[in-house]
């Protein structure tokens, strides 16, 4: 499989024009926009980021949600396939990884895992494979639904790139990556998933996010 790991670089941290920003922890990721204010004869600038678009599933529940369901999380997200020959295996298995590093801040993370093929990855198939990798938890859910938009959700939103090339193994290219979006959408982080020591280093930063801007420290 040719692996694409698509990620867009933060350049600047948001702005403030009229008042005070709390103190931020990380960088913003994604293509911004810069906004001029004038205020009172003041000329200031402003570095627009995007949020994650709205989105709905199913889950390996067959439960339907939507991007509100997890509006009061830190979102930890891949992409991937069930019948993935390659990397997705890894993947899955780092993902389980940081989940029980992080596991005493579970009320405050919440673990998606995009089909990017939903045709053969319906609910049933996914509560199989999440049996055959141990995943017990309540708070990772594995989603399945429209495959062009799920496309367009990880280059636009998530900043991962996942789409269809009958070259690669399985007929799916995607990137290896996990995304760590804010509990305001933005997207704060972007790690290797099949790399221990950059998993390791997205626990801290989740830690490092979590008690900076939120005022949350775990038990560890």
């Amino acid at each position: 499989m040719k692996h694409i790991f698509f990620a867009l670089s933060a350049m600047v941290i948001l702005g403030s024009c009229t008042e005070e920003k709390k103190q931020r922890a990380l960088p913003y990721y994604g293509n911004y926009d810069v906004e001029y204010k004038d205020v009172n004869g003041r000329k200031f600038t402003d570095t627009i980021y995007p949020t994650i678009m709205a989105f709905e599933y199913l889950n390996q529940d067959s439960v339907v949600v939507n991007n509100k369901s997890y509006s009061d999380k830190i979102i930890i997200a891949d992409f991937f396939f069930t019948s993935c020959p390659t990397i997705c295996p890894s993947m899955t298995t780092q993902m389980k990884r940081l989940s029980k590093k992080l596991e005493d801040l579970q009320d405050h993370i919440q673990f998606l895992s995009f089909s990017i093929d939903p045709e053969t990855d319906q609910p049933t198939r996914l509560r199989r494979y999440r049996k055959r990798y141990g995943i017990e938890n309540d708070n990772w859910d594995m989603l399945t639904g429209d495959e062009k938009f799920t496309h367009r959700l990880g280059i636009e939103s998530f900043q991962l790139f996942a789409g269809k090339d009958p070259k690669s193994a399985g007929g799916y290219a995607h990137s290896p990556a996990f995304s760590m979006v804010d509990t305001e959408g933005y997207v704060r982080g972007i790690y290797v998933g099949v790399e221990t020591e950059d998993v390791d280093r997205m626990a801290e930063d989740v830690r490092k996010l979590l008690e900076i801007e939120y005022g949350i420290t775990g038990s560890k």
